[in-house]
């Protein structure tokens, strides 16, 4: 199986670029194999990516933009289903592949092993110690004694701790804040620049469909003409 990332090369795109090489890198730091498919040197590329990616999966405008993946003839998705995948810890799922032993994807059971009979050995164990669980019960209650006594050390603490951990409480919130208006704003560039990109594939088709029928114009005057 062979996953296949159609990107355009010579995108304008900033948006583009950065969600192209956000998809290559990932899948190399996993060490999968893939094939890079360029759409803008390569009309072939261009025209089997826009045929196969799903209608259901397309924009309302019906014209996919890069990247888009597949495994093979299968359609895996764009980038935002790719992110999504990877924010959940399912690449490979969405890939399609099996994921390689250790991955976070193969199942708890698998991975742990015979952590279940280690689990029943140690329960064994506790209960063979006998004294021994007395004991460690006296000690916990002293360490549940010392734990009290430093709880009751810190209600005591000056006001100005909780003042200065108010401060700094709001300092924090206004660095989120600064944070996600930045993030809001980066949000916003990509959005125009998407639109700009696909604004310039819409004229480049137009360009197409428009020479062609020069063309054919050419031909029939051509032809009445002999």
């Amino acid at each position: 199986m062979v996953i296949k990332v159609f990107l355009a090369s010579s995108s304008g795109s900033t948006a583009i670029k950065k969600k192209q090489q956000d998809v290559v890198g990932f899948l190399e730091a996993l060490k999968v194999d893939y094939t890079q498919l360029d759409i803008a040197c390569n009309e072939e590329n261009r025209m089997w990516m826009r045929q196969n990616v799903p209608e259901e999966k397309k924009p309302a405008n019906g014209i996919p933009l890069p990247p888009q993946i597949f495994n093979e003839e299968g359609y895996c998705g764009d980038y935002d289903t790719f992110f999504d995948a990877k924010e959940d810890n399912s690449v490979y799922a969405f890939l399609g592949l099996p994921p390689p032993p250790g991955s976070k994807e193969v199942p708890e059971e698998e991975r742990n092993g015979d952590a279940h009979v280690e689990e029943e050995q140690a329960e064994e164990a506790d209960e063979e110690g006998g004294e021994g669980g007395e004991e460690e019960e006296a000690e916990e209650e002293a360490a549940d004694g010392e734990a009290a006594d430093e709880e009751t050390a810190g209600d005591e603490a000056p006001a100005e701790a909780e003042e200065e951990a108010v401060e700094e409480t709001d300092e924090v919130t206004e660095d989120t804040q600064a944070q996600a208006e930045e993030e809001e704003q980066e949000e916003e560039d990509l959005q125009s620049e998407e639109e700009e990109e696909l604004r310039q594939l819409e004229e480049e088709d137009e360009a197409e469909v428009q020479e062609e029928e020069e063309e054919d114009l050419e031909e029939t005057q051509e032809e009445e003409a002999e």
